[in-house]
């Protein structure tokens, strides 16, 4: 996929500027995909205007370049927060619960900052808030602010596995951050599952 252009990652947040939210938070998660290791969702405000170049679907950018854009999007915004959801709460309430709790928590740790988002941006999901808000599908990669959010969840949630991974370093989980690759899927039929394996799901 073409990295878009400024104009278009600026689109949602420049007309809902015009309409005079100053304040615009974005949020994405990671990890709704793997059979191990907890979901992540990150909330990122910014007050408009504002954009890092660079930062958009965190899926297309490298391992190394996430890191770079982490440290410049946490010193850039206005707050952040992240939420963290394990498997076992995964398991007892299924993922797309799971998903809304961390982004719920996420949001919560922003409105706690006392900066106050006048308007979210959210990837695919719909959340229940006082706070008007709007769900993009395909968000990441056409929203400055949920990008920058899918960064730091997804950087968050990747070095979480890389100590899970030294927990147990058998599954390995600093390649496939948990995710049901075929050496994953090997590595489980001959070692067993370990307490950070999502039971539910239905490859597991």
């Amino acid at each position: 996929m073409k990295h878009p252009s400024k104009d278009v990652l600026l689109s949602f947040e420049n007309e809902l500027l015009q309409k005079g939210y100053s304040h615009i938070a974005g949020i994405d998660e990671a990890g709704r995909g793997p059979i191990a290791g907890p979901v992540v969702a990150a909330c990122v405000l910014f007050k408009q205007p504002a954009f890092i170049e660079g930062v958009w679907d965190s899926k297309m950018v490298s391992a190394a370049e996430r890191e770079r854009l982490y440290d410049r999007i946490l010193e850039s915004c206005e707050a952040y927060g992240v939420g963290i959801i394990d498997n076992l709460i995964i398991d007892k309430i299924n993922i797309l619960e799971a998903t809304k709790l961390a982004m719920r928590t996420a949001l919560e740790q922003v409105i706690g900052s006392g900066k106050g988002a006048h308007y979210v941006l959210i990837d695919a999901v719909k959340l229940q808030s006082d706070i008007p808000m709007q769900a993009i599908i395909k968000g990441d990669s056409k929203s400055f602010s949920i990008g920058a959010a899918s960064i730091i969840a997804k950087v968050t949630r990747d070095r979480l596995m890389v100590r899970l991974h030294e927990e147990y370093p058998d599954y390995a989980w600093d390649r496939n951050k948990g995710y049901p690759t075929l050496l994953h899927r090997e590595l489980v039929r001959k070692h067993g599952l370990t307490p950070y394996h999502r039971r539910s799901f239905r490859i597991i």
